[in-house]
């Protein structure tokens, strides 16, 4: 027994159970060996005060982890639309209704919040052969990534980075439920020009697209005809300063998803 516990130690969020079989003896040993915070922390510890709230976070690991995914809300911003996401989350089943579990269903479009582009979103030609969400080579959104600060107001004509922070701060636009054309983004020799002079594999920009409004569809041809850089559109930077991070962003395994939300984290 001082062996297999000897063993274990260096392990976390580990229950290990242990069933000694004998004859004339049956007895369980459970060992619990978990990690010094819990995994679904709060702010206050009193169960019994009836005051247990959730902590949320956007920033773990000591300040070295980064969430840059935006928490979807009905008043959170969709393309196009003055009346935002709107309800996107049903209760299908609730504990209080007399069932056992609660079971949620999500319903919104795959582009909306922080998300990824595919080259099914703007070729017809790869929607049909598959080119979803599902196909996403991940070495392309998780590597070394540079944060860059964009002047105000400035369009993107060509730089060598991956995430751009541009009018986000003080405008806000990802909080207003109105659509707001104005946001700065790629236009399509910005993006001609990064595609033939880069090998930049993502590209990340914190409202509802890389590109701009104006050249929306001309700069997503580009920057997707090759099949060879992942757009990741709505990334919260409002909190995280321009340098070099590893970035880690998993879209879902959506088949046939022209795009898909996505969870993304910088680490420092």
């Amino acid at each position: 027994m001082k062996m297999m516990m000897k063993d274990i130690k260096p392990l976390v969020h580990v229950l290990l159970l242990l069933l000694a079989l004998s004859c004339s003896t049956s007895w369980v040993l459970t060992v619990a060996i978990t990690s010094s915070s819990d995994a679904y922390p709060t702010l206050s510890d009193s169960e019994c005060a009836g005051d247990i709230v959730p902590l949320r976070r956007e920033v773990y690991g000591d300040g070295k982890i980064f969430d840059i995914s935006f928490r979807y809300s009905e008043d959170m911003p969709v393309w196009g639309s003055d009346e935002g996401l709107g309800q996107f989350l049903w209760l299908r089943m609730s504990m209080k209704n007399g069932s056992l579990v609660n079971v949620s269903e999500l319903k919104f479009i795959v582009h909306s919040g922080t998300h990824v582009d595919t080259p099914a979103h703007v070729f017809d030609n790869y929607f049909d052969a598959g080119f979803d969400a599902d196909a996403l080579d991940l070495d392309f959104p998780n590597g070394v990534a540079l944060l860059v600060d964009v002047p105000r107001d400035k369009n993107i004509t060509g730089m060598l980075s991956l995430l751009y922070k541009t009018n986000f701060i003080f405008r806000r636009l990802m909080w207003k439920k109105e659509f707001d054309s104005s946001y700065a983004g790629f236009t399509t020799d910005g993006a001609e020009w990064l595609v033939k002079n880069t090998d930049i594999k993502l590209i990340g920009l914190d409202y509802l697209a890389v590109t701009t409004y104006d050249d929306a569809i001309p700069a997503h041809l580009v920057f997707l005809d090759a099949r060879e850089i992942v757009l990741v559109e709505g990334v919260k930077l409002d909190h995280v300063q321009p340098g070099i991070y590893s970035l880690h962003c998993l879209p879902l395994r959506l088949p046939k998803a022209d795009g898909s939300p996505a969870r993304c984290i910088l680490i420092k």
